[in-house]
């Protein structure tokens, strides 16, 4: 099982979606600035909070995702 100890969901925090450590800083937020060109680098000087590691599990948790099969049980 992935262990992704930085990835937080909270109905209380940006409806749900998965955050980093519980900040309002969403795992697809990061994925789409990585998808946009932008270096570690980029992103960790634009949000100083955040970590080398809460990028990497957000690519992990996205990655995840996107391997992810939904079953459709019958009725």
């Amino acid at each position: 099982m992935l262990q992704l100890d930085r990835i937080t969901m909270d109905p209380q925090v940006m409806g749900g979606k998965p955050c980093i450590r519980g900040l309002r800083v969403t795992a697809g937020m990061l994925v789409g600035l990585v998808a946009a060109g932008r270096t570690a680098e980029d992103i960790l000087t634009a949000y100083p909070y955040l970590e080398r590691e809460d990028i990497h599990q957000a690519l992990q948790y996205a990655a995840w995702r996107a391997e992810e099969i939904e079953v459709a049980l019958p009725t």
